[in-house]
């Protein structure tokens, strides 16, 4: 049987070699902070295995998240001198394949939905194939895997250090950022197991008026808006704001329709994704990766769309859920 741990730890092997390359790029002035912080995280692939089969503490994976967030708070992680092809390089390649181009990164949806929804029903002696219940993260790796062995042949490469050296350049340019949204779930988890949404609701109770149904419904979406911009990620914001408002105000007092008053509110968050640079895989990442001379540019571009799309949401809750 393939388990998800091994794919967990391909992956913390992939941040360990990268880690490696870093300490010896002398082009970057913060090598050995960059190739810290993604050592710790390879490390911690690895490591959390053995802490979810309880053969080992779970406090040296909280260790190395304080120490990730010193290095990049205080400014520890840079980036080196990127090995790739010229300009004029890249352009013929381009024009030489074409939309083949995109073939690799069709192959990985299409290796995973495969995985998850055929693969699944294999077994080899009595033994399913994937891992029962984690076909498509699976599905994910093993279509990673074999776009890049795909790609490796259109492009004519015969070394695999050369994608680890994209690869490792495509982190060094995205930096701390890339990590953000997971943390900031995490943040969201702890906030729901320590109270934070049912003392938001005693709050709010005592604020909103008696019988004020749709002033209830805009202190939720716009709540939902406020929590992920501060979190960056309406999944975080989610819990703590339905266990204020959402679901004892909007589906149990006013008998609202749970359903249209959840999937909505998750819509209002998303608005807020939208607006914040906490959204770092959204916002800050493709600046970054796009060079863009103003790093809040896509926030500025959506803001617009975002406060537009929250009142919409507010009225359609409105309209439907009651």
């Amino acid at each position: 049987m393939i388990k998800a741990e091994w794919f967990y730890w391909l992956v913390g092997a992939i941040f360990l070699v990268m880690a490696a390359q870093m300490v010896t790029d002398r082009s970057n002035p913060k090598r050995l902070g960059t190739a810290a912080f993604w050592g710790l995280i390879g490390a911690g692939f690895v490591y959390s295995s053995w802490v979810v089969d309880d053969r080992a503490p779970a406090e040296p994976l909280g260790v190395a998240v304080l120490a990730m967030a010193v290095l990049a708070g205080f400014g520890f992680t840079g980036r080196g001198t990127v090995r790739t092809t010229t300009g004029a390089e890249r352009t013929a390649s381009a024009a030489r394949l074409g939309n083949r181009l995109f073939v690799p990164a069709l192959t990985i949806p299409l290796v995973a939905m495969a995985c998850a929804v055929g693969v699944k029903e294999l077994s080899i002696g009595g033994e399913p194939v994937l891992q029962k219940g984690s076909e498509t993260i699976l599905g994910l790796g093993i279509g990673a895997i074999v776009a890049l062995a795909v790609g490796m042949v259109m492009l004519r490469e015969k070394r695999i250090a050369t994608p680890v050296h994209a690869g490792r350049s495509m982190l060094e340019a995205m930096g701390w950022a890339m990590l953000l949204p997971q943390m900031l779930a995490t943040l969201g988890t702890i906030f729901s197991v320590s109270g934070v949404g049912e003392e938001v609701g005693e709050l709010t109770t005592k604020v909103l008026p008696e019988d004020s149904l749709y002033l209830a419904v805009a202190v939720y979406c716009a709540g939902m808006f406020l929590f992920t911009v501060i979190m960056g990620n309406a999944f975080a914001a989610f819990p703590v704001m339905t266990a204020a408002v959402g679901w004892p105000v909007l589906v149990e007092q006013a008998d609202g329709n749970a359903a249209a008053v959840l999937a909505i509110g998750m819509l209002a968050g998303f608005c807020g994704t939208l607006v914040t640079p906490m959204a770092a895989n959204f916002n800050i990442v493709p600046a970054a990766l796009l060079e863009l001379k103003d790093q809040y540019g896509p926030i500025k571009a959506q803001l617009p769309t975002a406060v537009v799309l929250l009142g919409c949401n507010i009225v359609i809750m409105s309209a439907v859920a009651f």
